[in-house]
């Protein structure tokens, strides 16, 4: 069978890092994970939150219909969308003057928009809602994954190199300081928020995947959308070939 090849669009390169390693504990077969925002081609996007509001409104801007048929998504079998759940307590202000105007106009969905913790579903419930107004006419398929690390990918990270009992794991998903507590750790412990040291550590989040989907029901929510939007396509049956439209 051909190797999915998957899209990604995420906050920054240290959550690619994160996704493939969580990709490689959960299918059997080799894939082939692009990230296309942050892209170098285009700048102008930027990173972090505002970097993944922007690609999406410049898609809805784009293509009107299921995403996966925009012409610039038709080589690929599955599309994630990544956002730190810890976003959900920002404000569109620090996005600039322009982007905050933009809000009302567009009809985009309100932020902050973060719920009392436990449990976190309500405020991933929220979260998704504005990304799928951020999104406007370009709506998710079948094929289209959210993936909301709680609060940040980070803790899937350090769910999975740290000690049960650890004292950064005790807030767990509500916790909004867990990854940068991976860079306050002694120094033989300390992780720096780096892709290149996530990708050293990467490793174990992939050999630590069913641990940290115990601890992270966003981990364990990310891994059924994945096989759900996957199905057919991770067999021998699988017969996609670039450029086809499902």
């Amino acid at each position: 069978m051909s190797e999915l090849r998957i899209a990604l669009v995420a906050e920054g390169p240290t959550d690619y890092e994160i996704i493939q390693a969580a990709l490689k504990a959960i299918f059997p077969h080799p894939f082939v994970l692009v990230q296309i925002q942050p892209e170098a081609t285009q700048p102008l996007l930027g990173a972090g939150w505002g970097g993944v509001l922007k690609w999406c409104h410049a898609a809805s801007q784009r293509h009107r219909g299921v995403l996966e048929v925009d012409p610039t998504l038709v080589g690929f079998d599955l599309l994630i969308i990544h956002l730190d759940v810890d976003v959900a307590g920002e404000h569109y202000a620090h996005l600039g003057a322009a982007l905050d105007a933009m809000v009302t106009q567009r009809q985009w969905g309100s932020l902050p928009c973060a719920q009392p913790c436990p449990p976190i579903a309500d405020t991933v419930t929220r979260l998704a809602a504005v990304v799928v107004s951020w999104l406007g006419e370009a709506t998710p398929g079948e094929r289209t994954v959210f993936c909301l690390p709680a609060q940040a990918s980070g803790t899937w990270l350090a769910t999975a190199v740290l000690a049960p009992a650890h004292p950064l794991l005790a807030g767990g998903e509500c916790d909004a300081a867990v990854e940068a507590g991976l860079e306050r750790l002694p120094l033989n412990q300390r992780i720096k928020k780096t892709q290149r040291t996530y990708r050293l550590f990467a490793p174990q989040l992939t050999a630590h995947w069913e641990s940290v989907k115990q601890a992270c029901t966003q981990a364990q929510q990310f891994e059924q959308r994945v096989v759900a939007a996957t199905t057919g396509l991770t067999t021998g049956d699988a017969t996609r070939t670039d450029g086809d439209q499902r």
